[in-house]
């Protein structure tokens, strides 16, 4: 029996199955990680309210078609786009150069600034450890750190990235060394090398 989007039932009941059934997807997309943490608020509580206004003209009118119009659908595409989160800056560094391969976007001072006290840390460390680690930098950026065996990638995102989003980010910059393994093992520069990062604006255009 296929799914019935809210709005499209014939009695309030359905309408709140339906709604029920779209907060347990909501629970799924997020458990697999396709929804951050802020995309699977805004959508539960969009979802939350509808069924909460439904039962309450059920109750106060249960003969009314008032339901109906709470039962409308909602934009939540909208909501999902509205709270995914967006890169604003990267930047790919050689490990032991302290000049950047590529760098693109823009960021406010306080986030440059963030990023160049990571780095100078990096600079001192005798081995780089491969790994991710993320964290908020506040105003609601997210700072995110792939470090590779001979480079890595510091992405910048206005809203917290979801699971998917991480792991994205965790495959270009390993495509990234596996495509320019020569490159970087022999001190090439960038020119001669190839960066999967771009695309991180490009299928945003």
């Amino acid at each position: 029996m296929s799914e019935q989007p809210p709005g499209k039932q014939d009695n309030p009941q359905e309408a709140l199955e339906a709604i029920r059934m779209r907060l347990k997807a909501a629970t799924r997309e997020y458990s697999s990680g396709r929804l951050s943490a802020i995309q699977f608020n805004a959508l539960y509580r969009h979802y939350s309210e509808k069924r909460q206004i439904i039962e309450l003209l059920i109750e106060r009118n249960p003969e009314s078609d008032a339901w109906k119009s709470a039962a409308a659908p909602g934009a939540t595409s909208f909501l999902k786009d509205r709270y995914e989160a967006r890169p604003l800056y990267y930047v790919v560094m050689r490990r032991g150069e302290k000049k950047p391969l590529l760098a693109e976007g823009k960021i406010p001072q306080m986030a440059a600034e963030q990023i160049f006290k990571l780095l100078q840390a990096f600079w001192k460390m005798p081995e780089w450890k491969a790994g991710l680690a993320r964290k908020s930098i506040g105003d609601g950026m997210w700072l995110m750190v792939m470090v590779g065996e001979m480079s890595l990638t510091i992405a910048v995102y206005f809203l917290q990235p979801s699971t998917v989003q991480v792991n994205q980010l965790r495959d270009l910059q390993s495509d990234f060394e596996r495509a320019n393994r020569q490159a970087l093992e022999r001190g090439l520069p960038a020119s001669r090398m190839v960066f999967p990062q771009r695309s991180m604006f490009i299928l945003k255009d």
